[in-house]
């Protein structure tokens, strides 16, 4: 009979896998939005988004209501890791009808016993306002940090007019009634929240928080986007998980033995709390009981019969539990307890006693265990880990009762989770220095968000600043078109002779050039009924010629187009050429374009202020090289344009936002003051990079862009795109978090030598770090390759940086093109324009938000047009033949040679 008694409550490894099993469905239930409401485990969000850092350091009040008392400290944390803080505490008894008279009278009391402990710890007026974090052990639905409507009392509490009441501001009234501190209530938490915080020190963060006492709970800290009943997504939260409620629904049905039943049907309220009334304090010895009631019954202890005793609730104490199940002294402790209950016990009933209590403190280790193993895979699987290195602060009378609690939940634990190393820390009074802990760690983490919101607010645009910037583009714009007004505008606007774009008609091969970098491309392409087919070789261009002579370059492209046809049997047959020259050029024709400077590393000496198409014309002569026809030199720009223009005949806009960043589109002729005609259209390269470079975009340039600016190879110059593209914005970023290091907001104010070095955080980082769903683990992975120690706040903020540089680059972006469409549409006398933008560029391609941002600004920016993005394949080779094949096509139409 003992032993069937023993074997109902023992569970195997396989019973104990399967709660886990429950537990994890419960928790999912509860962190989703869409079934929070019937969750059993509710997954309560506390607003706690930071474990200290140890640099935490002033004075903090705490409150701790308990069951039958109100605790209040003082708390002093010196910064030293909150390794040595200083108390001063004072515990104020508390009559059972204020637990249930009315709600007032309750907070009225806690802030009573506040004022009486101050008055003794300090009897002058504090020169500031107290900080104090508020421990208030009963569900609440949270809001805020500083803000949570309790849900429903338990422990004995049943003050009216409180449940669906924010506590806080409940106690906050109380305290300023009183009329004689101030104090503001910082931070609400449970105790289960403060014993995490209490076990989290300088360089061992704690994640989890575990209580077994007189009821138990836990809590950890969750991926912020996990956690759907709340807004905030980046970074991670405490979440409570109030896992008494585990069960409630009949998920431990398999678990429950009838002493369980029994000791739910005489609590206060049956059929709730079913997990908890399997460990927590204040039912062991419960079950203890109903199982010795049992087995006297069956005459299987103390001589059978009825024995009254056991019939009495109560009288076994899970102290005494505890007690008993030590190894030493353990029947000794069995023997007087029995006795004292008026029992003659036999040593046989010692020991079976003995048997009863461990089988009961095993099977709560266990399904705590189980529990515990739940939190950890989940940490582990929502953090992509192979391996888990996790520090659970542990507190209660439960597991401070006996070593043999630990000991089993510790072992359990790594059985049922194998892929998570869990160490134990006892807590070190989660109620009292836990609570100034967190409240220390809002203060400065709500410090740190005024710092960051300060340095980070010239780069977060108005809708009324994107407006001006668009203002101001559309006025360069106007400038830039009028020949008398040219030279005042920092947009070139420069005519690009491109008249028209593909419509569909063009037929032929064409040779394409490609100059634009340290690689030189020729394309073959052929442009049929089933569309374009090319062809290509890459050639690379030594660093010796790019800054040699002009003539030498040129002689060496040449070599490298006679190479090409050799390869590809063309040689002897003279096709249109279509030259893409992605330097500034002024375009006094389709085929005619003055070089105005290099960039991109290149210096070749005797080019700048000379037509591209003559030098490459007068190398092919030296080259003795007589079958080049060039029709057209484009940029990139336009090349984009064009390409996109043959699979969308609406593409009447080029942009490119990559390494740089410019735009063009078609404007009618008669707007064009700087070329000859007002019949038709006329693509603009607006080269509107350089837009600000004569001062109008002072103001939208922080200290930031600033830094960038002067420490480029052009001061001054290219302004917008110094703002906009990806040559510049890993620098502003950088630049960004050395200030934050400065101001000890990063790494720990930590220099990194690193960190110091120019270009070092390459945009390609930004791409990286903001890509949706990416574990922070992985953001600091990225830190971690630049030598960067970052902890997972540190991420958070990185993060946050990024997304701050990279959005206003996006906006600006869409202001100037907001600018573009909607004189597109003034121009053409338009109510409403729909046209396409053809793009391209390794920002606006790899940038996981860019476009998103970029389509989202211009819609708001400019309501009455309706823009297509079409992304460009190849707009640098298949767009330069594409000029080339439109040249010859109007050509032949007109009859021209």
């Amino acid at each position: 009979q003992v032993q069937g008694a023993l074997l109902e409550l023992t569970l195997s490894l396989e019973t104990l896998q399967a709660v886990k099993g429950h537990m994890l469905e419960a928790m999912a239930k509860g962190l989703s939005r869409q079934t929070h409401a019937q969750a059993t485990v509710r997954m309560l969000p506390t607003y706690i988004c930071s474990t200290p850092d140890g640099t935490e350091k002033g004075d903090f009040l705490v409150v701790e209501l308990r069951q039958r008392h109100v605790r209040t400290l003082w708390v002093t944390l010196p910064g030293d890791g909150n390794q040595s803080p200083q108390l001063k505490e004072r515990l104020f008894d508390m009559l059972e009808d204020i637990t249930q008279g009315k709600g007032e009278a309750l907070f009225d009391f806690i802030a009573r016993c506040l004022c009486q402990f101050l008055e003794g710890v300090c009897p002058g007026e504090p020169q500031q306002r107290l900080p104090l974090g508020f421990v208030f052990p009963f569900s609440c639905r949270q809001t805020r940090l500083d803000q949570g409507e309790l849900i429903a009392w338990s422990k004995g509490f049943h003050c009216s007019e409180v449940e669906g009441q924010d506590v806080v501001q409940l106690l906050q009234a109380a305290i300023d009634k009183q009329e004689r501190y101030h104090v503001d209530v910082v931070a609400l938490m449970n105790n289960t929240v403060g014993t995490m915080m209490s076990c989290s020190v300088e360089g061992m963060p704690c994640e989890v928080g575990l209580v077994i006492d007189m009821g138990t709970n836990s809590c950890f800290m969750a991926e912020g986007w996990h956690v759907e009943t709340v807004e905030e997504t980046s970074g991670r939260m405490c979440v409570n998980t109030e896992w008494g409620f585990f069960g409630d629904d009949g998920a431990l049905s398999d678990v429950l033995t009838p002493y369980d039943q029994c000791v739910d049907q005489e609590s206060a309220k049956p059929g709730e709390k079913r997990f908890e009334k399997l460990i927590g304090g204040l039912y062991l010895g419960e079950i203890v009981r109903h199982v010795l009631a049992k087995l006297a019954a069956e005459r299987a202890l103390f001589g059978g019969g009825s024995i009254p005793i056991l019939g009495t609730k109560d009288m076994f104490k899970t102290q005494q539990v505890l007690e008993i199940i030590d190894d030493e002294a353990g029947l000794a402790t069995a023997r007087s307890t029995l006795q004292a209950l008026g029992l003659a016990p036999s040593e046989q009933d010692c020991c079976h006693v003995q048997q009863v209590c461990r089988a009961v403190v095993t099977r709560a280790a266990g399904l705590c265990a189980a529990g515990l193993a739940a939190i950890l895979s989940h940490m582990c699987q929502s953090r992509e880990l192979k391996q888990l290195k996790a520090n659970v602060g542990v507190d209660g009378a439960v597991y401070r009762g006996h070593a043999r609690f630990g000991e089993i939940l510790q072992r359990i634990t790594k059985l049922l989770a194998p892929e998570c190393l869990a160490t134990l820390v006892p807590s070190a009074d989660g109620g009292g220095r836990g609570a100034a802990v967190v409240t220390a760690v809002a203060l400065r983490l709500a410090a740190q968000r005024r710092e960051v919101d300060r340095l980070l607010a010239p780069l977060r645009l108005s809708p009324a600043d994107l407006q001006r910037v668009q203002a101001l583009m559309r006025r360069e714009m106007e400038l830039g078109l009028n020949q008398d007004t040219n030279a005042q505008s920092s947009v070139r606007m420069l005519p690009t002779y491109v008249r028209g774009t593909p419509d569909g008609t063009e037929r032929g091969d064409f040779l394409a050039l490609d100059l634009g970098g340290t690689n030189f491309r020729v394309l073959v392409v052929r442009v049929g009924q089933d569309g374009v087919h090319m062809a290509s070789e890459i050639y690379a261009i030594p660093l010796a010629v790019m800054q040699g002579t002009g003539e030498a370059l040129f002689d060496h492209i040449i070599d490298c187009i006679v190479d090409f046809q050799q390869k590809h049997g063309l040689t002897g047959q003279v096709l249109p050429l279509g030259f893409t020259f992605s330097f500034p050029c002024q375009q006094l024709g389709l085929d005619k374009a003055v070089l105005l400077s290099w960039t991109k590393g290149f210096s070749a000496s005797g080019c700048v202020g000379k037509d591209v198409v003559q030098m490459l014309r007068e190398a092919a002569q030296r080259k003795q090289h007589f079958g080049l026809d060039v029709v057209a030199v484009v940029n990139d720009t336009v090349g984009t344009m064009m390409s996109c223009g043959y699979d969308d005949p609406s593409c009447e806009i080029g942009l490119i936002v990559g390494t740089g960043t410019n735009a063009c589109y078609m404007e009618e002729m008669q707007n064009v003051g700087t070329a000859e005609g007002d019949q038709g259209r006329m693509c603009i390269n607006m080269e509107w990079g350089a837009f600000g470079d004569n001062g109008c975009l002072d103001d939208i340039f922080t200290d930031f862009d600033r830094l960038v600016d002067e420490k480029t190879i052009n001061p001054g110059k290219q302004r917008f795109e110094k703002l906009i593209s990806g040559m510049y914005l890993g620098e502003i970023v950088r630049y960004v978090l050395l200030a934050l290091v400065e101001k000890h907001i990063l790494f720990r104010g930590k220099p990194s030598p690193k960190l110091q070095t120019r270009d070092i955080f390459q945009t390609k980082f930004l791409s990286t770090i903001e890509i949706d769903g990416l574990a922070l683990r992985q953001v600091r992975g990225v830190l971690h390759d630049l030598e960067l120690d970052a902890s997972f706040e540190d991420s958070v903020l990185v993060r946050e940086v990024c997304q701050a540089v990279s959005l206003r680059a996006a906006q600006l972006c869409a202001a100037g093109l907001a600018a573009v469409v909607e004189k597109m549409r003034e121009s053409r006398g338009l109510a409403q324009l729909a046209v396409t933008v053809g793009v391209d560029g390794t920002l606006y391609k790899m940038h996981p938000r860019f476009s998103q941002h970029l389509q989202q600004t211009l819609q708001d920016l400019a309501p009455n047009c309706t823009v297509t993005f079409l992304q460009s394949e190849d707009g640098s080779g298949k767009g330069a033949a594409l000029v080339a094949a439109v040249h010859c096509r109007v050509a032949q139409a007109q009859g021209l040679p």
